[in-house]
């Protein structure tokens, strides 16, 4: 799907506007802001809450341990923010996992809302109803999903056009092959303590450089994730 838009707006709803926005304000994502290239907001939950105590979350029916999101406050945050362009995505555990290829997809996007998940989750209706896509970074649990998002973002943001100042760079990173790790990298002093820089690397011989380099990426694929080389 080929980009028609000029910046993408990403909208972030969670409990911790500061802790999705941290990492997010340095490096690369800062100067990405900065440029114009991509607008990142963070939104107080708390902010749709209709009673004095600004309660966003309630006991689970049916019990259970812990508290969930009560749907009436992020329904009528998704429906202020939700433009008819918007992909609303739930970070939880319960997601898709998250995969360079994913957030290929979702750079082409014009506008994401990212519903940051909190205590136990949010109650089903919203998913039901509101949510586009599920997404989890991983196989375990944090204390919010505001780190989560931020993760998401990131990923997503530095693959806009620009973003990285050289565009050759996001093609040779790991997961550009998703079922190949980079190959090992090294750069000067080609002696260091000892150790050397192997002797292809320095010679030249494009052809023979990258023979090395993919035979490496498998090496190190079989070491570090033989589960990519199983899908």
């Amino acid at each position: 799907m080929p980009r028609n838009f000029s910046r993408m707006r990403i909208d972030i709803l969670t409990l911790f506007p500061e802790i999705a926005l941290a990492p997010l304000s340095e490096s690369i994502i800062a100067r990405a802001r900065e440029a114009g290239i991509v607008e990142v907001r963070a939104h107080q939950l708390r902010d749709w809450a209709k009673d004095k105590h600004r309660r966003t979350d309630d006991y689970l029916c049916g019990g259970g341990q812990g508290m969930l999101l009560l749907p009436g406050p992020l329904f009528d945050a998704i429906e202020e923010l939700r433009r008819p362009e918007t992909k609303v995505i739930l970070m939880t555990p319960q997601g898709k996992v998250f995969k360079q290829a994913i957030a290929r997809e979702l750079s082409q996007e014009e506008h994401l809302l990212i519903i940051c998940g909190h205590y136990e989750g949010v109650d089903h209706r919203v998913i039901d109803e509101l949510v586009d896509l599920e997404l989890s970074i991983g196989d375990y649990v944090l204390t919010n999903g505001a780190i989560a998002a931020a993760v998401v973002t990131d990923a997503i943001v530095r693959l806009l056009p620009g973003a990285l100042g050289d565009e050759r760079s996001p093609e040779d990173e790991s997961f550009s092959d998703p079922n190949l790790l980079e190959a090992p990298a090294y750069t000067k002093p080609a002696d260091f303590r000892g150790l050397k820089v192997p002797d292809v690397l320095l010679s030249g011989h494009h052809a023979k450089i990258e023979e090395w380099k993919k035979a490496k990426a498998l090496e190190r694929t079989r070491a570090n994730r033989p589960d990519l080389l199983d899908s």
